[in-house]
């Protein structure tokens, strides 16, 4: 039965199934693995190509953006339009890895939906004081 909700839901959901609202909770949820080795982050991307995926590292900051396009029509024995749905859209993630790190550091792998990121763990170096003391006589 379709009756307007004053809780936060869209009246056109339960007579269309809207999926959008799952859909953005979906999109690059993150686990994060802690390893001996590094770091193991795994990012969920329904329905997006790993041609619309950026992965980038700048300022010891890795960021990852995606986007997504997709459509889906229904149609019935005459070709007229029962329903049609679009979704795009764009969304990133950004994440500190650290200085130390460099791309080359960095192995990423695409498969089934999710993006796959391995990023070794490095030692932090200690900055060096360097006091350059002038020398009194006397």
């Amino acid at each position: 039965m379709l009756m307007p909700s004053i809780f936060g839901e869209n009246l056109l959901d339960d007579f269309f199934d809207f999926p959008f609202d799952g859909y953005r909770t979906e999109m690059m949820s993150t686990d994060i693995k802690d390893t001996d080795a590094g770091y193991e982050v795994t990012m969920s991307l329904p329905g997006v190509k790993k041609e619309d995926i950026k992965a980038q590292l700048k300022d010891g900051y890795l960021t990852i953006q995606a986007t997504a396009n997709n459509k889906k029509d229904e149609k019935d024995d005459k070709g007229k339009y029962i329903r049609r749905e679009r979704y795009s859209g764009s969304c990133s993630r950004s994440f500190y890895v650290g200085d130390q790190i460099t791309e080359a550091d960095i192995k990423a792998k695409f498969e089934n939906g999710a993006l796959v990121l391995t990023i070794p763990k490095k030692d932090a170096q200690a900055k060096v004081e360097n006091n350059n003391y002038i020398q009194i006589e006397g």
